[in-house]
C-alpha cells in the first residue's frame, strides 16, 4: 500500500534565490524526495525549460510526479543514486542542480522503514528497495569493535564502545529484529535518557549512513553534479550534520583555491600557482531562519551552500580533493 509522501522542503526561498532559475533552463535536482523544491524550479523555467530529476526512493517519486504532475512534459525523473547521474546526462547540461542531503519527513514518519526510534518497525533503514543490505544486518552480524567504529566515526558518539558492548551481548539472546529493540538496548547500555536528545539517535544515524552509503553517495555526487553543470552554472547543497557539511566545505575549498597544495601540510613557499575550479557563492553557508524553525523544527540543523562553476574538474584528478 502506498503511504503518503508529505514533505516540507527546508530553506525553500533561500535555495531558489541562490539558483536563481530563469526562462528556458535546464536543471538537475539529485534528491527530489516530496518534489518541494523541484516544484519552484519548474515555475521559474517556464514551459521552455527542462528539470532532471533522481531518487533511489519509489515512494518519494511517486508522491513527486502527483505533486508536479502539471509540469509533466517538462520533468524527467529517474530512480537511482548520485553515482549514476552523470552515465545519463552529458557533461555542461544544466545551469543548476539542486542536493538536498539526508533523510525526508516522512522516511523518518512511516514506522515501516525502519528510520527512527521512536516509532515500532523494522529495522530497515533502506532509502531504496533495490538495496539488499539493512540497519539489522549490520546490528546482528558486526563485531563489536566494527559496531564501535562505526557508532563512532559515522555517529560521533562518545559512548561507542559501551553501546558496541551491549548490541553484542543482547543478540546472544535474542536478535535484534525492530526499531524498539535496539532503542532500548542502547538507552539501558548509557543509563537512560540524561538530555532532550535519545540516546539512539547518534545509533541510528550511523547505521542509517552505512547502510545507504550515504558519504560515498554524497562524494560522488558532487563530482557527478560538477561534471553536468554548465560553467557559470551553480551547485545547492543542504546538508543536515557536521560530516556532510565537511565533505562539501572540502570539496569547494579544495577546488576554489587558486592554488595547488605542494605537500601534506600545505607549506605556502610549496604552492603551485593555478585557476580555480569553483568559487563559493556566497561564501559563507545559509541557515534558516527563526520564523522557518518555529514552522519546522527540522529546518534548525540545515544549512545551505552554493558554489558557481567556473570550469570542469581536470581529467583524471576528479578525486584529488578526497585525499585519495
Amino acid at each position: 500500500m502506498t503511504q503518503g509522501f508529505h514533505h516540507i522542503p527546508v530553506l525553500y526561498e533561500e535555495t531558489l534565490r541562490a539558483l536563481n532559475p530563469q526562462e528556458g533552463d535546464v536543471f538537475l535536482d539529485m534528491t527530489l524526495g516530496g518534489g518541494g523544491h523541484a516544484g519552484g524550479v519548474l515555475q521559474a523555467i517556464g514551459s521552455n525549460g527542462r528539470l532532471y530529476a533522481t531518487d533511489r526512493d519509489p515512494q518519494a517519486i511517486a508522491a513527486a510526479k502527483r505533486h508536479l504532475a502539471q509540469y509533466a512534459d517538462r520533468l524527467e525523473v529517474r530512480q537511482g543514486c548520485f553515482a549514476e547521474v552523470d552515465s545519463w546526462l552529458p557533461g555542461q547540461s544544466c545551469d543548476g542542480v539542486c542536493m538536498d542531503l539526508g533523510i525526508s519527513s516522512p522516511q523518518v514518519d512511516h514506522a515501516d522503514r525502519g528510520f527512527s526510534f521512536l516509532k515500532e518497525g523494522p529495522l530497515d533503514m533502506r532509502m531504496g528497495p533495490a538495496q539488499h543490505l539493512k540497519a539489522s544486518d549490520l546490528v546482528n552480524e558486526w563485531d563489536e569493535e566494527d559496531l564501535a567504529r562505526l557508532f563512532r566515526s559515522l555517529g560521533e558518539e562518545p559512548r561507542a564502545r559501551k553501546i558496541a558492548q551491549a548490541i553484542s551481548q543482547s543478540r546472544r539472546v535474542a536478535k535484534f529484529e525492530t526499531t524498539s529493540q535496539l532503542a532500548q538496548c542502547v538507552e539501558q547500555a548509557v543509563g537512560g535518557r540524561s538530555s532532550k536528545h535519545h540516546p539512539a539517535t547518534r545509533v541510528f544515524q550511523a547505521l542509517r549512513m552505512e547502510v545507504n552509503d550515504e558519504l560515498g553517495q554524497l562524494k560522488h555526487g558532487l563530482v557527478s553534479a560538477w561534471r553536468v553543470l554548465k560553467q557559470g552554472g551553480r551547485l545547492a547543497t543542504i546538508s543536515f550534520h557536521s560530516l556532510e557539511a565537511r565533505l562539501v566545505k572540502r570539496f569547494g575549498h579544495f577546488w576554489g583555491a587558486s592554488y595547488e597544495a605542494g605537500d601534506e601540510a600545505d607549506t605556502p613557499a610549496l604552492r603551485v600557482p593555478r585557476e580555480p575550479f569553483a568559487r563559493w557563492s556566497p561564501r559563507k553557508s545559509i541557515k534558516a531562519s527563526r520564523q522557518e524553525i518555529l514552522k519546522n523544527p527540522r529546518s534548525r540543523s540545515a544549512q545551505l551552500r552554493v558554489m558557481e562553476k567556473i570550469q570542469d574538474l581536470p581529467e583524471g584528478r576528479e578525486w584529488a580533493w578526497t585525499g585519495n
